[in-house]
């Protein structure tokens, strides 16, 4: 496919709008935030390290097909994570909106200029440019997966349908693989983006999409149960909202079509590694698993062991540096990990393989448990986790925030018999083993850089 710079020109109408400003992609016709250091960094492997999401989507925009290499990273590394990053994605260049940090001094650095500046640009694309992400999961070693643009984009829609108005937003960073999805959806269509950060509180973040006047906005399930509780959620009125990134369970998609009957709700499935499988739009957890065994055009889907394997044109290629295992198996699919279990035909994700819990030897998958426990209106989000037990080796146990913080507050004696009856909740639709032992409520639980419940050993 053309360069993103091609593919944004044409479509003409694109603008990004960021916590302190916004940038229209006509505005790059005969300026840059680069200046003259776009013509330097052509045919290098370059990494963006950016602490703004705006500085970050122009840099990408401007650099695709000039750059030999972009490797994307999130503000979250540390030094020497970055370090590992640059070493690993061959990196001879830096671009950054701030500080160099000191373990990347010996790198040319290239700053972004808050606005662009007049120049004389030469845009000629060099060639393909490859695409580094690093997966949401990352923890202490960072993994970098190669894409491209065409592995990245080149399914999604080139223009917004006739007759329509679009405005995307995202909770997520644009730098990690769902917030990258938005990302180019916006940029290939012309559409206007709302930019997120981590310095805005949720209402914040909602006000500034509410005043954009945002269509389309996707995030996490974590992500939208966090919006649910902040009594803001009525500052967007979207037509299509999306969940990806975790198990979407029917509480939090009946939850949002409540919250905006307007809209048409969608969750998603995509990894760095296997990209987007299926979006699923019938209003219900799961998927058809006529999905599954047979061919859907370009994807391919089976499930072996009991987990999600997908075949595609959107898999990447592969992971740089030294890595325990291929992306990609002898057959041509990447196991995804997913656990996936067959009911009334249709597949339901259970958790992941690594994040089973093990009870006297019969698994437990958290998610399966935490279905549970939103499923109940009082409850808002929940985290199950594993405690050790000298007999079992572990035992479930269960944090919960309640829809309404206030309720245990106004009436204490109401928290056992509210335990009692989320725990009775769970003797009826499950194994005994899966029932947590002991449940407690929890103002908040944290959530990682991308938007997912931190999980004990994840």
């Amino acid at each position: 496919m053309a360069s993103l710079w091609e593919s944004a020109a044409t479509a003409g109408t694109g603008i990004f709008h960021g916590r302190k400003g916004s940038i229209a992609v006509a505005e790059l016709s005969t300026a840059s935030t680069l200046g003259s250091g776009l013509e330097s960094l052509r045919g290098r492997s370059v990494l963006i390290t950016s602490h703004e999401q705006l500085a970050a989507a122009v840099a990408l925009l401007e650099l695709d097909g000039i750059a030999r290499r972009l490797v994307v990273c999130t503000p979250d590394l540390t030094p020497e994570q970055l370090a590992e990053v640059a070493a690993t994605g061959e990196v001879d260049a830096l671009v950054h909106d701030g500080e160099v940090p000191p373990t990347l001094a010996a790198l040319p650095a290239y700053e972004l200029t808050p606005r662009p500046l007049p120049a004389a640009v030469a845009r000629a694309s060099t060639g393909a440019t490859e695409w580094i992400l690093l997966t949401s999961g990352t923890t202490g070693r960072p993994k970098l997966v190669l894409h491209t643009l065409d592995s990245l984009g080149g399914t999604l829609p080139r223009q917004a349908p006739p007759g329509s108005r679009c405005v995307w937003s995202t909770f997520y960073d644009i730098r990690r693989y769902g917030g990258m999805q938005i990302y180019l959806r916006a940029v290939l269509s012309g559409a206007p983006l709302v930019l997120s950060s981590p310095a805005d509180a949720t209402r914040d973040f909602l006000l500034r999409a509410g005043a954009a006047g945002v269509t389309h906005i996707s995030g996490t399930p974590s992500h939208w149960r966090r919006t649910l509780m902040s009594g803001a959620a009525g500052l967007i009125q979207p037509s299509y909202v999306r969940l990806s990134g975790e198990i979407a369970d029917q509480a939090i998609l009946d939850s949002l079509q409540a919250a905006y009957p307007q809209a048409r709700v969608a969750h998603a499935f995509a990894s760095t590694e296997a990209g987007v499988a299926f979006d699923v739009n019938d209003g219900r957890a799961g998927f058809p698993a006529e999905l599954v065994d047979r061919p859907q055009g370009a994807i391919d889907m089976k499930v072996v062991d009991g987990t999600l394997r997908i075949r595609s044109q959107r898999n990447a290629a592969r992971y740089l540096g030294a890595t325990p295992a291929a992306l990609v198996g002898s057959d041509g699919y990447v196991d995804t990990g997913d656990m996936v279990e067959l009911l009334d035909g249709r597949y339901h994700f259970r958790g992941r393989v690594g994040g089973v819990i093990n009870v006297g030897g019969l698994k437990v998958h958290p998610e399966e448990v935490e279905s549970v426990l939103n499923g109940d209106p009082r409850v808002r989000m929940s985290l199950v986790r594993a405690r050790r037990n000298p007999i079992t080796g572990a035992i479930v146990v269960a944090d919960v925030v309640l829809a309404d913080p206030d309720a245990l507050a106004q009436a204490p004696e109401a928290a056992e018999r509210i335990k009692a009856e989320l725990l009775g909740a769970c003797r009826q639709a499950l194994a005994a083993h899966k029932v947590p032992t002991s449940l407690r409520f929890v103002p908040a639980l944290e959530l990682t850089a991308a938007g997912k419940l931190v999980r004990p050993g994840a």
